[in-house]
């Protein structure tokens, strides 16, 4: 009777150990469900009140969906000629940082990381004391030397830097991942008669994929949304890139202000950065977890 009464005790108790856990993971679900959606929100707003008429817009009460949505703020947006040169304008200058800034960050980690040479500590500490100087110290002499070089009302000022390995922050990331990767596989590269650049394309490169994932991400979000750089440089409608198309939506001088048009714009503006979250966020998350616990 004994054991009976301990065994029914056991399981009363391995059956509470159950129910506690799936009431755990219940709390859990709603808590990220509710937090997904209160992050959403602005998300919904957007594509709600770019489906609004004006005097919807305009109103007091709170309405997240339109009562009779306008689609032609769309075929008003997609009609526009300077709404697809701003498109191309910014798909072009994002390609070219990814491609200028990705391979030369990912060069100057690889010498930081897996080359031995003389006063690499004293250059990336150098480096590094960059991250303490504010953009704006920088924003004037940057221009000045850009307007020397005759390159104001061009594309060259926000696309040629990258290919300079501009961000310390970027290389610090990549490098921190390349410093976890074993030394073993440089050692018999070489025995194999591959050189460094060898090394950094066959090897070190196919192996940082989620943290060169990473920074890829950070690159494409801050050079699609970057603002301030193509107003200073472009300065030309014909090179105006989508931030700048969308803040000219936000006509000053009409009243009442066309949010919805604003709106639209704006929802086509971030639909490329959702996708390309969509499709790198496991590498994303992978390299966001992993840089700075190696090495």
């Amino acid at each position: 009777m004994a054991t009976q009464a301990t065994m029914m005790d056991m399981t009363n108790t391995q059956n509470t150990r159950h129910t506690m856990a799936h009431v755990r993971k219940i709390l859990l679900y709603a808590a990220l469900i509710g937090a997904s959606l209160f992050f959403l929100f602005p998300l919904a707003w957007m594509v709600g009140t770019s489906l609004k008429t004006i005097e919807e817009v305009g109103r007091s009460q709170l309405n997240l969906l339109p009562a009779d949505p306008q689609w032609t703020n769309y075929d008003k947006l997609f009609s526009d000629d300077s709404f697809y040169r701003a498109y191309f304008n910014s798909i072009f200058i994002v390609s070219l940082v990814l491609l200028g800034t990705v391979t030369s960050v990912s060069l100057v980690a690889f010498s930081f990381s897996r080359l031995e040479w003389k006063g690499r500590g004293l250059v990336f500490a150098a480096m590094m004391s960059t991250l303490m100087i504010p953009y704006q110290a920088t924003l004037v002499p940057q221009y000045v030397m850009f307007h020397q070089l005759h390159w104001i009302r061009t594309f060259n000022p926000i696309t040629i830097p990258g290919f300079f390995a501009g961000g310390a922050s970027l290389i610090f990331l990549l490098r921190q991942f390349m410093m976890g990767l074993p030394k073993e596989l440089d050692e018999a590269a070489m025995i194999d008669g591959a050189n460094p650049l060898q090394i950094w394309w066959y090897i070190i490169m196919p192996l940082s994929r989620p943290a060169v994932a990473t920074i890829s991400v950070f690159l494409f979000v801050g050079t699609w949304n970057n603002l301030m750089m193509p107003l200073i440089y472009l300065q030309k409608p014909a090179l105006y890139t989508m931030p700048v198309y969308v803040a000219q939506k936000l006509n000053l001088q009409e009243t009442p202000l066309p949010w919805q048009d604003v709106m639209a714009a704006s929802v086509s503006f971030v639909v490329p950065v959702l996708v390309v979250f969509i499709f790198t966020q496991r590498y994303f998350i992978e390299g966001i977890s992993t840089t700075g616990t190696k090495g």
